[in-house]
Formats: C-alpha cells, sequence, structure tokens
C-alpha cells in the first residue's frame, strides 16, 4: 500500500513538474513570435495560461474532456473565431485539430469547470472566455499538454477501429515510415490504416487483430520515457 501511495506522489510530482518546465519553455519561445500571445492549456491543471511576450498574462480555470472524449493534446493554432449560441457561452475559437472540429468556448454549465466533463473541447465560464475572445487573435499559438508522455498522454491504449487522437497519428506515421501505411496522417482510425495493421501483422508473424494493443505498440517500436 505504501507502495502504491508513493507511487501516485512521484506521478503527481512528475506533473506538476512537467507543467512548469512547460510553462518556462513557452514563455521563451513565445518571444519570437509576432503575435504577443501565446496560450498553454494544462489539461492535468484544468487551468488555461495566456502568455504576452513571454510572461504570464494571466490564467483561467477550464472543463477538459473526460477520459470517454479527451481534449486532444499537441500544439496547435486558433484558426477561427465566431458569435456561437448562449450554450457555447456566445463565443468560439476554433482549433485547427486534423481529426475533428475542437476549440475553445463557454458553457451553460459553469458550474462543472475544472472537472473533466466535455466533449473533447476546452470549456470555459462565460465571462473568461469573452474576454480571452476579446484579446486573442487569429494565429494564436494553443500547446496543450497532458500526462508525462506527449501524445501518449498517460501511458498506451488500447486503440479501436474508429478511434481519434494523437496516439494514432504516431502509431499511422510509423506504419508510414515501415512502408505499411499510405493513407493520410489524420488521426483517424480508418479501413486503410487496419489494413496497415493487418500487414504489420502478418509481416512479423503476430495474431491478426484490428485492435492496437500497448504490446502491439511495443512490437512497431514504441516505448515510454518519463
Amino acid at each position: 500500500m505504501k507502495g502504491k501511495v508513493k507511487n501516485k506522489r512521484s506521478l503527481a510530482i512528475a506533473l506538476i513538474t512537467g507543467t512548469l518546465i512547460c510553462l518556462t519553455f513557452i514563455s521563451a519561445i513565445s518571444q519570437h513570435f509576432a503575435n504577443p500571445y501565446l496560450i498553454f492549456v494544462s489539461i492535468d491543471n484544468s487551468k488555461l495560461y495566456v502568455f504576452k511576450n513571454g510572461v504570464l498574462y494571466k490564467s483561467y480555470p477550464i472543463s477538459p474532456g473526460k477520459p470517454s472524449t479527451p481534449t486532444p493534446v499537441g500544439t496547435f493554432r486558433i484558426i477561427s473565431k465566431s458569435y456561437w449560441g448562449e450554450g457555447f457561452g456566445g463565443r468560439w475559437m476554433g482549433l485547427n485539430v486534423r481529426h475533428g472540429k475542437y476549440g475553445i468556448h463557454g458553457t451553460i454549465y459553469e458550474s462543472y469547470i475544472s472537472a473533466h466533463v466535455s466533449k473533447r473541447c476546452v470549456r470555459m465560464r462565460n465571462d473568461d472566455v469573452k474576454e480571452l475572445f476579446s484579446y486573442i487573435p487569429l494565429g494564436t499559438t494553443v500547446v496543450i499538454s497532458e500526462g508525462a508522455y506527449g501524445e501518449f498522454r498517460n501511458g498506451f491504449r488500447t486503440i479501436f477501429p474508429g478511434d481519434t487522437g494523437e496516439d494514432v497519428m504516431a502509431v499511422q506515421r510509423r506504419l508510414k515510415d515501415l512502408g505499411f501505411y499510405h493513407g493520410d496522417v489524420d488521426g483517424k482510425y480508418g479501413l486503410a490504416m487496419e489494413a496497415a495493421i493487418y500487414q504489420f501483422q502478418k509481416k512479423n508473424k503476430l495474431p491478426i487483430t484490428n485492435k492496437i494493443t500497448p504490446y502491439l505498440m511495443k512490437k512497431m517500436g514504441f516505448y515510454l520515457f518519463e
């Protein structure tokens, strides 16, 4: 039991340390852009941080995606700004995520802010998103981070046909590098990717399945490093 508690504490410390490192890094690189703003979203902390000219300018509480509908992680840009209905707090800032339509917006469920309850988007309090909308320009870089393993978040998951995500994109890139996949690296597990999985399994004399398990990922050469 003591070992489990210690492991949980170590993971929590690692996540906090990782977030601080990311914030320091972003603070430095943001000075190289003509746009003075840069947004960092920490899913682990349920916080959205705004940097202006390399200095932390604002922070807001958010609601990221729930486990079944996770918020995408990676580096994106704000490609649209719209006055959506009150169900979205009247404001929408769309992100250039390749495998779906995601953005930053308000919510009618403000009491749930800070909880992981959204359907993949980043939810904010309505007054907060209106403020953010008022000064953040199109083209602003948005970095979204979760866990200790980058595109694999908190570790490998089993990926099924129809799933989307950055880990799906990582597998597509690996299969493309190995010569098995010839489709788009779009983060969507479709028929072309399924065929590539079957070819990889046959070539390496592995059990044939359309599930991409942690075991199969390791066979592809993926490893998790903290």
